[in-house]
């Protein structure tokens, strides 16, 4: 304890580089981080060296910057729900559509599959639904597989 000129008594450290300090906390970051640091903890005291407020400071901007998702909100659309009403007008519009966009030829809307495709799809009273492009490779495969099945028993049968 020293007195000052107003008679009052001040403390200071024994620290011969503390009398001479600019701001306490530079120095106590540059002289003495680790006991300032037990002095926090052991006195439930948030350290307010700069080095220490810029690290909260980032983890708590690395906190907010945390992405929300929308997996709890998104719901699957069952299919069928909204069948659009047919006419003629509507379907050939689709079906010019359909021609241009795929680069169809224009005599592919005469072509008997294409008719029969068409017609089984006017039955559905509730839409159709229609594959998806890995479902129909599957079923292309499996119908060469047949096709070459049968082909093996009739070149078979001709050779007996």
């Amino acid at each position: 304890m020293a007195k000052a000129a107003d008679g009052t008594t001040k403390s200071f450290k024994d620290c011969e580089p503390c009398r001479d300090a600019s701001t306490c906390r530079r120095h106590l970051a540059f002289l003495h981080e680790h006991a300032y640091h037990k002095w926090c903890k052991d006195n439930n005291f948030e350290s307010k060296l700069p080095d220490d407020v810029k690290a909260r400071k980032t983890a708590a901007a690395a906190a907010n910057m945390k992405q929300g998702t929308l997996d709890e909100h998104v719901q699957d659309i069952v299919p069928g729900k909204h069948v659009v009403p047919y006419s003629d007008k509507l379907f050939r519009e689709a079906a010019v559509e359909w021609l241009i966009t795929t680069n169809q030829p224009i005599h592919a809307v005469d072509h008997p599959s294409f008719r029969k495709m068409i017609d089984i799809a006017s039955r559905a009273t509730n839409g159709v639904v229609i594959p998806n492009r890995k479902a129909t490779r599957a079923e292309i495969v499996e119908t060469f597989k047949k096709q070459m099945m049968r082909l093996r028993e009739r070149l078979n049968t001709f050779r007996n």
